[in-house]
């Protein structure tokens, strides 16, 4: 291995280095920010002084700052993110548990906002200008303006209450919940490997809507910037001079200006699917979908500390990782950067 190679990899590694220690630094700000006493969180409003101190210091909260941060990286380390107050069971245990409804949520969501705003932002450059282009950034806009907690609510009503062609809150219809193991925590994979399709199909009509509708939201954002690049791209010399020669108007388009901006939407739909995963809040709520969103707000409203700097790190984490898969990719859809 060379010395530059070497290098690359000691830089890089130091970077991720500094920002998890960064990362470890804003979460545990963020637990002793937050306007909620934790001991209270605890013991309740009608505790005794006794009884309040004496979890104070079980806790380490009494301790100096300095002290507790040290404690709360030595936990990190070992893998000790502490207990939730809510369920009374381990943080990681409960994240656990939750994720795989959020990751199969957005995953679906990513690969319809992907799957139809790449292809809707070509088309809209190519056609710039034109009544095609009005209407795909019109519906764009809309997309990216809309509030997504209102669009989910005006979903429910139109196609759930009204129309009755999708499934309603939860995962499951009431009927079918426990009919299959929890295998992978992933329903519809759960379903497959137990054969029931009956359930598989209720899993697949309750995750349409809210999956669409977060894909909506992201498939704006891709869409506009995809139409971005491929603009800049049209505009160069090389698209008119590969017009000039007699290349052909598909493959000059595909086979030169979307090679390069390849790596550029790596980046937006890395990007857009870490949002997914932690901004589907909102969306999780309104369809009382059992994901990490969810598990998210309903410990931040009781001040469960642990809970909230464990999502936070995560979080970030989460962000790290999407940030070096999509360089380990550069290197796939762009050699020059190997």
């Amino acid at each position: 291995m060379s010395h530059d190679r070497i290098f690359a990899i000691a830089r890089q590694t130091g970077t991720i280095m500094v920002t998890l220690v960064g990362l470890l630094i804003l979460t545990f700000c963020i637990g002793r920010l937050m306007p909620v006493d934790p001991v209270r969180a605890i013991v309740g409003e009608e505790a005794d002084r006794a009884t309040y101190e004496m979890v104070a210091e079980r806790l380490g909260v009494n301790l100096p700052l300095y002290t507790q941060f040290i404690r709360y990286v030595g936990d990190v380390v070992r893998g000790d993110f502490g207990v939730s107050i809510r369920t009374g069971q381990p943080v990681i245990s409960d994240i656990a548990h939750v994720m795989p409804a959020t990751i199969e949520l957005a995953t679906f969501a990513i690969l319809g906002g992907a799957g139809f705003g790449v292809p809707l932002g070509i088309f809209a450059a190519i056609n710039r200008n034109r009544p095609a282009d009005h209407i795909i950034r019109f519906l764009t806009l809309i997309g990216h303006s809309m509030p997504i907690f209102w669009t989910g609510m005006i979903g429910l009503i139109v196609f759930y209450a009204m129309l009755g062609l999708v499934g309603g809150g939860g995962r499951l219809s009431d009927y079918y919940i426990g009919l299959v193991p929890e295998t992978t925590g992933f329903m519809l994979i759960d379903a497959a490997i137990a054969g029931d399709w009956e359930v598989f199909g209720d899993a697949l009509n309750h995750l349409i809507l809210p999956a669409s509708i977060l894909g909506y939201s992201s498939m704006a954002y891709i869409t506009r910037m995809t139409r971005s690049f491929m603009l800049d791209q049209l505009g160069q010399e090389y698209v008119t001079t590969a017009r000039v020669k007699g290349l052909s108007k598909s493959r000059t388009i595909w086979h030169h200006a979307f090679a390069n901006i390849r790596v550029q939407l790596v980046t937006i739909v890395a990007l857009a699917y870490g949002s997914l995963l932690e901004g589907a809040v909102l969306i999780e709520t309104v369809f009382s979908w059992p994901g990490f969103g969810q598990y998210i707000t309903n410990n931040m409203l009781i001040g469960d500390m642990n809970a909230v700097m464990t999502c936070v790190l995560l979080v970030g984490v989460i962000f790290i990782a999407l940030n070096l898969l999509s360089d380990a990719l550069y290197k796939i859809f762009d050699p020059r950067t190997r």
